[in-house]
């Protein structure tokens, strides 16, 4: 089997309600969905995001420069693809929009060797269990006041969660405080509750604000100082009991190494454009591994699963809904607050050609 055809396809997915961040408003979701048609009539699906839709034009351009080095080739041969495809793009950079371009593509090799195979590339890898805990992403942010807060924790519990993520990022230090008791309180003792800083602090601040929340029994706290700063993340980790999960923002093992060997994160969170798709992320989860670092995979929580539910060091999934009206099925809860892992072929989540329609710019 060999491939034939390379199709992209452009869409928006606007968020229901605009989320306040950090550095901007978040209004959508803006995908370069790809298609790798074979001469065997199987598809291989992947894809890249960008927010609001910026630069998604440079992020198409760069998925379909690399056209030659995917044409003609056998899907099993993802990983010579790859080192192609990394030194084809060694004069740009190694980083950034030429990683997430190859990414993409590197989504769709695998999802034809889980196709080709008639797995999903959870087995086809070697699965290490049938479900994953999930945690809720994408709510209990800093627009919200105590109340709605609450209201929505308790929503995330009824939704059948056992985890959720909130925001931080208050002037004030104390209102942070305020707002992760409410939640702790709406949520009870039992349930895993994460905050996320958004690479807002300074390392004395990280420091300052994570003691005055270790009481309420963080499994972590995310991304406290730029994540650059690497030392600075370090030190934060060194300093508190509350585990630091970071490494969303880095790039392929270059980036993930240097916090390994700094000890900057409890919890690497690779992210699966970012690290240049499955063949790089897989990589780093082991070399994580190898340094009894547990891994929480970063967004695409639909093909995240798969490679989760292969990784021993995977500790709990992140969902986050944003592209989930894009695929055929969706992710459900059992009644344990895990997600059952697929046993359909490649990602186990294809695209729904209505919907993709449905969505197209």
């Amino acid at each position: 089997m060999k491939i034939t055809r390379l199709v992209t396809e452009v869409v928006r997915l606007p968020l229901p309600t605009p989320i306040p961040s950090a550095r901007m408003t978040i209004q959508s979701a803006d995908c370069v969905l790809v298609f790798l048609e074979t001469d065997a009539g199987l598809i291989g699906e992947g894809m890249a995001f960008t927010l609001n839709g910026k630069r998604l034009a440079l992020v198409e351009s760069m998925i379909r420069s690399l056209e030659p080095l995917v044409l003609g080739i056998e899907p099993s041969m993802s990983g010579a693809f790859w080192r192609a495809a990394m030194g084809d793009v060694a004069f740009l950079g190694q980083r950034g929009l030429t990683v997430v371009g190859l990414s993409a593509l590197d989504m769709a090799l695998w999802d034809l060797r889980g196709k080709e195979a008639g797995m999903n590339i959870s087995r086809l890898l070697g699965r290490c269990r049938d479900a994953m805990p999930a945690y809720r992403s994408g709510g209990l942010r800093l627009s919200l006041s105590i109340d709605e807060l609450q209201r929505e924790a308790a929503s995330f519990v009824e939704q059948g969660f056992r985890a959720m993520k909130m925001s931080l990022g208050k002037p004030l230090a104390a209102d942070d405080r305020a707002r992760v008791a409410a939640v702790r309180e709406a949520i009870g003792p039992n349930a895993r509750l994460m905050a996320d800083c958004n690479q807002q602090f300074s390392v004395a601040e990280a420091i300052r604000r994570g003691r005055t929340l270790e009481e309420f029994n963080l499994a972590w706290i995310e991304e406290p100082v730029p994540y650059h700063d690497h030392h600075g993340e370090a030190a934060v980790a060194a300093a508190l009991d509350t585990p630091v999960a970071s490494g969303e923002s880095e790039y392929t093992r270059a980036g993930m190494l240097d916090m390994l060997r700094l000890r900057s994160a409890d919890i690497l969170m690779p992210d699966l454009q970012r690290m240049g798709g499955p063949t790089e992320l897989l990589k780093v989860a082991h070399c994580a591994e190898l340094a009894n670092v547990p891994v929480s995979l970063h967004l695409f929580s639909e093909w995240s699963l798969a490679l989760a539910g292969a990784l021993p060091n995977a500790e709990v999934l992140e969902y986050m809904p944003w592209f989930s009206g894009l695929y055929t099925n969706r992710i459900e809860l059992d009644g344990n607050g895990c997600v059952p892992l697929s046993d359909l072929p490649g990602w186990g989540f294809p695209f729904d050609p209505t919907a993709v329609a449905r969505y197209r710019v």
